[in-house]
């Protein structure tokens, strides 16, 4: 994923005066069922209600798995009453009518295994079990227990929808100069660069296990590629000289771009990362600036931040270098500077902040219609990036009184924020991760 800076331009010149396929879902096995899929039907842009059952053990599985469920944004969770909080919690059957008086229309009930948990899928109308599945999720104390549950959630989401949830994905984000790594909801926050490194730009492989980031040193910023497990650097070709920023990932993984800055301007360059070699030039620009790509989903074009018409626009040109032309229209009488673009998971659309009277705000381009449009106006609102459902956008806004990551649905329009200590910029989502 591309990151993305306003700052970027601020940055390069003061230097110059001193940046899954859709990931296989965690091992499962069918268990016998006479699931039949009647009754209701999914209608996108309809919340049903979905409830979780209250059972024996696994209160922490159930309480991540209705959090995600509440942020998909795709459902109502019906809380549970008191007398059922309360009930025997051994097996006993699913009382349909019950839960479809207080607006079930879904019913979760999640149950203990050897191999971690039974999860069954009721569909209420239809007084049925639609699916069920083992998953090993592990223990609360054992590594990757979120992650193996927010798999499951998102296997819930597909079930019902056709299409995954995007619990099982992590954002990178800087605070205090360093990249932080965090679960899509802000949990198990951890650093992973040092306190005494200044970090800007991180990006993401495609596969999650290796991001890449901006090195500030003294005068110039090498871009390096770490391993998220290890923490082992690899610094990039081409990059270790001068000022490299915006490093993003080609979608199969193969190729990493990024913007170097030196007294000559800002262009993009590509390397080979199988050799770590073989630097390309793609953009010359004698009288302008050139930073921020991001690629397209099929790889087969790019889109990027030029100053070329004065003032910073979004271009967009194939990756190698060939076809560059405006990308997304704007008006100088009525909007200001664009920065940032992310193409989206599906190729349909660019997310990017513009400024409007000199405060930046979140738009998005219909890339097939040609159409521009604004997606905030409270606070300041800048560096968005993609959820892997293509439903989300996560970006930094003052509008709680400081810098912090907030989640938009593009489809309800609702606003979470994500807690985090310090003022926190340049959000990176992955994909969804493998196991």
């Amino acid at each position: 994923m591309s990151s993305r800076p306003a700052w970027a331009f601020a940055v390069v010149g003061a230097v110059a005066l001193s940046a899954l396929p859709t990931c296989r879902l965690a091992a499962q096995d069918s268990l016998p069922t006479d699931a039949v899929r009647v009754g209701i039907r999914y209608t996108p842009g309809v919340r049903p209600g979905l409830v979780i059952l209250p059972g024996p053990g696994l209160d922490s599985v159930r309480a991540i798995i209705a959090r995600d469920l509440d942020y998909s944004d795709r459902f109502e969770v019906v809380p549970v009453p008191v007398t059922e909080q309360g009930a025997p919690r051994g097996p006993r059957p699913v009382n349909y009518q019950l839960w479809q008086g207080l607006g079930a229309s879904y019913a979760l009930e999640i149950v203990p295994d050897p191999a971690g948990a039974i999860v069954r899928l009721h569909d209420v109308v239809g007084a049925t079990v639609r699916d069920q599945r083992k998953f090993p999720v592990g223990t609360p104390e054992g590594a990757g227990f979120r992650l193996g549950v927010h798999r499951v959630s998102d296997e819930v989401v597909r079930w019902i929808t056709g299409q995954p949830g995007a619990a099982a994905s992590r954002l990178l984000m800087i605070e205090g100069g360093r990249v932080w790594m965090a679960d899509y909801d802000g949990a198990a926050r951890e650093a992973l660069t040092g306190a005494g490194e200044r970090a800007l730009s991180p990006a993401w492989a495609p596969d999650g296990s290796r991001f890449a980031f901006t090195l500030l040193g003294e005068g110039r910023g090498p871009v390096m590629i770490q391993e998220v497990g290890s923490g082992r650097r690899t610094a990039v070709a081409g990059a270790d000289a001068d000022l490299n920023i915006t490093p993003t990932f080609s979608p199969d993984g193969t190729k990493l771009l990024w913007a170097r800055s030196n007294g000559d301007g800002t262009d993009l360059y590509s390397v080979d990362l199988a050799r770590n070699c073989c630097v390309q030039r793609l953009t010359v620009g004698r009288y302008s600036d050139n930073l921020s790509p991001t690629f397209a989903p099929n790889g087969r074009r790019l889109a990027f931040v030029s100053t070329r018409p004065g003032l910073p626009q979004v271009y967009a040109m194939a990756p190698d270098g060939t076809g560059q032309e405006l990308l997304v229209p704007f008006d100088f009488g009525a909007t200001g500077p664009s920065h940032a673009p992310e193409w989206s998971p599906d190729g349909t659309a660019v997310v990017f902040h513009r400024e409007l009277r000199g405060v930046p705000q979140l738009f998005v381009y219909d890339v097939a219609a040609r159409r521009v449009r604004q997606l905030t106006s409270a606070g300041r609102n800048e560096d968005p990036t993609w959820a892997p459902d293509g439903r989300h956008i996560a970006f930094v806004s003052d509008r709680s009184g400081r810098r912090q990551i907030w989640i938009l649905d593009l489809e309800s329009g609702r606003l979470r924020q994500l807690q985090s200590p310090g003022a926190a910029r340049l959000p990176a989502w992955s994909r969804r991760l493998a196991p």
